[in-house]
């Protein structure tokens, strides 16, 4: 019998195997599929079968509850087993090329491929111990029901791609509505059990190596949030957290249940302070150390003074860059300079007269002796993720300064303002403005001029697309290429299939995700609260006292938490509702005014009003802002008015995004879709609370509901907003791009989609897609091997901008002025002759994919072709 099971799990594994291997994309993904299922159902319904018959005492009950949980996973599996094949079968065709195999309904998929798996390890595990004395049934039937309530709810998110497969249009990953299937997602968000995904089943998507990562943080957010609000003072907080941590870590169960409380019901503020406890300086002095080692690290603040810039088109033409002043007027913008090397330039009285300390140390030194390299041809200029809301370069200092060092040249990290304090456009304006600042001030950042490559991830791609559309508006020089890890391309609430996966995601639930864009797009309400001025003496001193308070409830909870698990359910509502609904403060701040601070209610207000309602302004105004830029474009000097340039910015037509992307549809394939999706169930429209699932399943439910707030807003339709919804015209033109996205990101089909729209309007792009990581991999990079290996992925796509051939000026010349009848005809767009690069790693796969410039000919080349051939190309 044991020579059975072994030969059935070799066959599981070959099986298993033989999907990463094969190149083809369907037969045998729905070959081991069936063996998958096949080896679930077996090991199922042995164990079932031998824990009947087990009914004694408290070990009949754990054995029951073995039965119950085997029981449901088959019947779960028996409903999961032809959706999973349907979907094999047909998600190819939402691939951005055939060699790069991703896209939202191929993650769901492998989700829950892993969560099978991981019930068939638990129980051939229970197979081969149950018989040991040192067996805990209680504890392996939590394990089966964590898992079977993931599978239920992963299988409730299967249905919803059913539909979203039903209703989009061919080819396209969006649900183009705020209405209909994004609101009815987000309706079942609200009431959607998700505290499984936090507590014994955290991060099993994941690789192995990032799971206690992500354990620990869902242990330190639990315990994080259960002081909030208790200790003005970090070190109050932080201890305060410690002393409360153990329960947490020793019983999942309500490690869950709080982890889905604080992302239900928490607000931006409280994100916003987590996030930036990598920004303290005990953390911050810690991953220095492991770091590598720099010789500039300073941090700079530019003030806001406006400067001159030439013409691409006409060098003898300048055209004025103002300082941001969006929100909350006008203010300095802050950066970090890091480079490996002391350069020419770098230790320079201007430069060092824009230095501010931070408390950190300085790794400058300015000895007589000191060498000092050339300057560098390259540049990388770096924004930060964050959700918009949180972080500075401080918490991304260790990939770029790895970056610095492999690259051999300095990076510009922008220290961007935040939202809610400063909504959309100031973090643009910021970063354009630090943008064209470097190119003026080359020479203070070792760097000679020649190339510059945007890179961020997250928030800080949009951002990097965003500038470099706002460079072309404006004429100056575009950037040689953009790197964007994992980049937000879409901040609207339209739902698509690797978005169903904030449902379960430890570091993205869609909650928050919903708080942070509203607070970007300045429609999450803010409550302005006054704060007692208290020295930071008298705050150590308040936190002191409730420590000591604290201390004997808090060593307690320790010992009562190892002692009796079964009184867990009594300090399952550690969370004051208190802490939870009211209304974030702000730190205390000085009373001393900036010089830069103007009226900024006023201000505020005004900007707001003009976002509020730049869709409103209707065609005469689009063609008068054009008319004026015409005028300006004749003079000597073009002043741009920031905040109108960007709102006045009218909504993308239908017609104006080729969104998308397959015109005519085989019937085939037709006929393969209706076979997956499904249609919305029956009597719907009749319903108060419409229904849907199918008769018979409904997904486990949510005690508290979750507050989801959301606001529509035409702001987050600004193609500045939402690059994926620019007009065609604004998207060509813009450098190279290099995309790299994660698998099992939420964020997966924002990257597949803009990728998608770049190849289409013949703009040079390729994506890369890693597996097996979170959202946010990069601030992770020391932690693990795969981590480290994604980083170097980001890193060499950055050197690829740097030593690319010239590209010819005809790529690079600024084309929003540019207006033309004519149409690129689909004929001379070979996808099958795209350039690919498949970059085969020992645990994972990492894929590239490129888009072609179009020769006369009809040759696709991934890099922009010689001067001969730029030539041949037409207009």
């Amino acid at each position: 019998m044991a020579s059975a099971k072994k030969a059935g799990s070799g066959v599981l594994e070959k099986a298993v195997n033989r999907r990463r291997s094969s190149k083809n994309k369907e037969g045998p993904i729905v070959m081991d599929t069936k063996a998958v299922f096949t080896a679930l159902y077996d090991v199922c319904e042995e164990n079932a079968n031998f824990f009947c018959g087990t009914t004694k005492g408290q070990a009949g009950d754990a054995a029951q509850r073995l039965v119950d949980a085997m029981t449901t996973i088959q019947e779960h599996a028996r409903s999961l087993e032809p959706v999973i094949s349907g979907f094999a079968a047909i998600y190819h065709h939402f691939d951005f090329d055939p060699h790069i195999p991703a896209n939202g309904y191929r993650s769901l998929v492998k989700v829950v491929r892993c969560c099978l798996l991981h019930i068939i390890h638990k129980g051939r595990y229970i197979t081969s111990n149950r018989q040991s004395i040192f067996f805990r049934a209680s504890h392996n039937a939590a394990e089966m029901e964590a898992y079977c309530s993931a599978l239920c709810q992963l299988r409730a998110l299967l249905y919803l791609a059913q539909r979203l497969l039903h209703d989009n249009s061919h080819g396209n990953l969006f649900f183009q509505e705020e209405s209909g299937l994004s609101q009815s997602f987000l309706r079942e968000y609200t009431s959607m059990h998700k505290g499984c995904f936090y507590g014994r089943c955290v991060g099993f998507q994941f690789t192995p190596a990032i799971r206690p990562c992500l354990q620990s943080i869902a242990i330190s957010l639990v315990a994080f949030g259960d002081n909030y609000k208790k200790h003005q003072s970090g070190i109050g907080i932080a201890a305060g957290s410690f002393l409360t941590s153990g329960k947490y870590a020793i019983d999942p169960e309500l490690r869950g249940q709080e982890y889905e409380r604080i992302t239900q019901n928490l607000d931006v503020h409280f994100w916003k302070t987590f996030w930036n406890v990598t920004e303290t300086e005990f953390l911050s002095s810690l991953v220095s150390m492991t770091a590598t080692q720099v010789k500039v690290n300073r941090t700079l603040s530019v003030p806001p003074l406006p400067f001159d810039l030439p013409l691409v088109t006409d060098p003898t033409h300048m055209v004025t860059v103002s300082p941001p002043a969006a929100h909350i007027g006008p203010g300095p913008v802050q950066m970090r300079l890091i480079s490996y090397e002391l350069r020419e330039g770098q230790d320079s009285e201007k430069l060092l007269a824009l230095c501010r300390s931070e408390g950190g140390q300085i790794s400058l030194s300015l000895g007589l002796k000191t060498k000092r390299s050339p300057p560098s041809p390259w540049l990388v200029l770096h924004f930060h993720g964050g959700g918009f809301v949180a972080q500075t370069s401080k918490s991304h200092e260790p990939y770029l300064r790895s970056w610095s060092q492999d690259l051999n040249a300095p990076v510009l990290s922008v220290d961007y303002s935040l939202a809610p304090e400063a909504p959309f456009p100031r973090a643009l304006e910021e970063c354009f403005y630090a943008y064209c600042w470097a190119i003026k001030n080359h020479n203070l950042l070792g760097w000679t001029g020649e190339r510059v490559c945007l890179a961020g991830d997250s928030a800080g791609g949009n951002l990097c697309v965003t500038v470099s559309m706002r460079a072309a508006a404006h004429g100056v020089r575009m950037p040689d290429g953009i790197v964007a890890a994992y980049p937000a391309t879409l901040l609207t609430v339209y739902a698509s299939p690797s978005r169903l996966l904030t449902l379960m995601d430890p570091l993205l639930p869609l909650s928050v995700l919903a708080r942070c864009l509203s607070a970007y797009a300045g429609t999450d309400p803010q409550v302005e609260k006054q704060v007692e001025k208290v020295s930071t003496f008298s705050m150590v001193r308040r936190d002191t006292a409730l420590l000591l308070r604290d201390f004997k409830q808090g060593a307690s909870n320790w010992i009562h938490a190892l002692l009796d698990r079964g009184s867990a359910d009594s300090v399952r509502k550690s969370v004051s509702e208190a802490s939870l609904t009211s209304p974030h403060a702000d730190p205390p701040v000085s009373g001393k005014a900036s010089e830069y601070s103007l009226e900024k209610g006023s201000l505020k207000s005004q900007t707001c009003q003009d976002l509020g309602t730049h869709t409103n302004s209707g065609a005469s105004n689009v063609q008068k802002n054009a008319s004026q830029t015409a005028n300006h474009l004749s003079t000597t000097t073009v002043n741009h008015n920031s905040i109108l340039d960007i709102t006045l910015t009218p909504e993308s037509k239908p017609e104006d995004v080729s969104f998308f992307l397959c015109k005519e549809v085989d019937p085939s394939v037709s006929e393969s879709f209706s076979s997956v999706a499904i249609p919305p169930p029956g009597g719907e429209e009749d319903s108060e609370k419409p229904r849907e699932f199918p008769e018979g399943f409904e997904p486990l439910r949510s005690e508290q509901l979750a507050e989801m707030n959301m606001q529509s807003s035409p702001i987050v339709r600004n193609p500045y907003m939402s690059p994926l919804l620019a007009p065609d015209s604004m998207l060509r033109g813009l450098p190279p791009i290099h995309i790299v996205a994660c698998h099992l990101d939420p964020m997966l089909d924002d990257s597949v989609m803009f990728a998608k729209r770049l190849r289409n309007v013949g703009q040079p792009v390729t994506l890369c897609v890693v597996d097996d990581l979170p959202h946010g991999f990069l601030s992770l990079s020391q932690l693990s091997r795969e981590t480290r290996e994604a980083a170097n992925v980001c890193m060499e796509r950055i050197r690829d901008v740097f030593t690319m051939k010239d590209p010819p000026p005809e790529l690079r010349k600024h084309r929003k002025l540019e207006r033309t009848n004519q149409k690129p005809s689909a004929t001379k767009r070979d996808h099958t002759q795209l350039l690919k690069e498949v970059v085969q790693k020992e645990e994972g796969l990492f894929v590239i994919g490129g888009a072609p410039v179009v020769n006369e000919d009809g040759l696709a080349d991934f890099y922009p072709p010689t001067k001969s051939e730029a030539e041949k190309i037409p207009a």
